[in-house]
């Protein structure tokens, strides 16, 4: 018999309430070439059993990372995780921890997440992070929560910024009371009503922007700058708190997580000791008891909802507790110079892809006149989706598609997984492709 987790009333008594006259009309949003028509096509009477083994046949159509040479990006990585991480990030204190308000039986996460902080801030040369939000885009989101207020209610956001990440901030912008407005261009046009200036460094395109140019105007006019960075880049790359930025948000993924179908990632926020009272989310403080023993906290809570709902800053009053423990071990596991090895390596490999890639006849580099880190944005003698597939097909997940104004261009990220070899291989399939279809 089929499972109901409700019954009939049940369902219109909720459908009442939301207002809708039918769970069709619920899921109108959902386009109808992407709806199911008609039952699933299950037999009656076949066994779970048989049903497992046909789903099992089906997954191994599937292809993943350990069969395909990756060189996408995009905002996810394929960076190189040490067993370390999750030989200690997965111990069942860290795996099964949930929130640590009492802090007499959580010093050990509270630590952690305490160095976590303390990693981030000096990564970005900002003063004060927090223990970790959702993922990049929601970090992004709060980080105008910070900024907006006292008239200013205007968002400018650099044409170079992820167009996901800015619909993002459309989203939660039509509840907050403001709206992304994107610009082109290194002088943003910063006017007294204006709260912040977003500018992605390196950008969506993978090319490094002037970023003290944008940050100097949105100085002048008063504004905050934002900025979202790579946190791999940050061996190489001067930190966000000396390019002039108030507010850092990233995405922290590549920091010891695995891709994961898109999920859970991690949030990285800093910003000034200015702004600390208005961060969102927790932070961990440290501190001593009453014999002067060092501990560990959740401090400065009235800020957050579950203390003052109505006036709080932000709606987050959680973090990803263990996507934060795995990027602490891996940072600590890294170094600083570490970091600096890994920056060179994959600057290094990312220029001498361009060249090999560059070389086959029709390929050009969509912004040739900026310098990038470990991403670039090609354009293509052929529609990208076949080009995409065709090199599918030899072994490679090629890139990520991205529109311009001026066309598609297939966006190619090199990390320090690729191998000169694997490098090599790529460029000659990819000239295969263009060259020779």
């Amino acid at each position: 018999m089929n499972f109901a987790p409700h019954t009939d009333d049940e369902i219109a008594q909720m459908l009442s309430a939301i207002g809708a006259a039918s769970l069709d009309e619920l899921f109108d949003q959902i386009p109808q070439d992407v709806r199911l028509q008609g039952p699933l096509g299950i037999p009656n009477g076949i066994s779970e059993m048989e049903i497992m083994a046909d789903l099992r046949g089906y997954s191994l159509k599937n292809r993943d990372l350990d069969q395909l040479v990756c060189f996408a990006g995009g905002g996810a990585y394929d960076h190189y995780i040490p067993s370390l991480v999750w030989a200690l990030a997965g111990r069942s204190e860290f795996y099964t921890s949930y929130t640590p308000y009492q802090p007499e039986l959580s010093q050990g996460t509270l630590q952690v997440l305490f160095e976590f902080q303390s990693m981030i801030c000096e990564l970005t040369g900002l003063e004060v992070s927090n223990a970790s939000l959702y993922d990049g885009a929601t970090a992004l989101v709060e980080a105008v929560h910070m900024a907006v207020g006292a008239g200013r209610t205007r968002v400018l956001v650099s044409a170079g910024v992820d167009p996901r990440m800015i619909e993002t901030l459309r989203t939660y912008g039509r509840g907050g009371g403001f709206q992304p407005e994107v610009y082109a261009g290194s002088h943003p046009d910063v006017t007294p009503d204006v709260a912040c200036v977003i500018v992605a460094h390196p950008n969506v395109y993978g090319a490094l922007e002037p970023v003290r140019e944008h940050f100097g105007a949105a100085h002048d006019g008063g504004a905050r700058a934002i900025q979202i960075f790579d946190p791999m880049s940050l061996g190489v790359l001067a930190p966000p708190g000396e390019l002039g930025a108030d507010i850092a948000v990233a995405e922290g993924q590549p920091l010891g997580n695995f891709l994961n179908y898109g999920g859970p990632y991690l949030g990285l926020i800093a910003a000034r000791m200015d702004d600390v009272r208005r961060m969102p989310g927790r932070i961990v403080g440290e501190t001593v008891d009453i014999d002067g023993t060092p501990g560990y906290v959740l401090t400065l809570q009235a800020r957050e909802q579950h203390i003052r709902r109505d006036k709080a800053n932000s709606n987050i009053c959680t973090n990803q507790t263990l996507m934060a423990i795995a990027a602490t071990i891996y940072l600590g596991w890294l170094g600083p110079d570490g970091l600096c090895e890994l920056g060179l390596q994959c600057s290094s490999r990312a220029a001498y892809t361009a060249d090999q890639l560059t070389a086959i006849p029709g390929v050009s580099l969509a912004t040739p006149d900026a310098p990038f880190f470990k991403e670039f944005a090609l354009r293509l003698p052929r529609p990208t989706s076949e080009v995409l597939d065709a090199l599918v097909d030899r072994g490679f997940l090629a890139g990520v598609p991205l529109s311009t104004p001026e066309g598609d261009v297939l966006l190619v990220a090199v990390t320090e997984r690729r191998t000169r070899e694997e490098i090599d291989r790529f460029a000659q399939a990819m000239r295969a492709v263009l060259v020779n279809p």
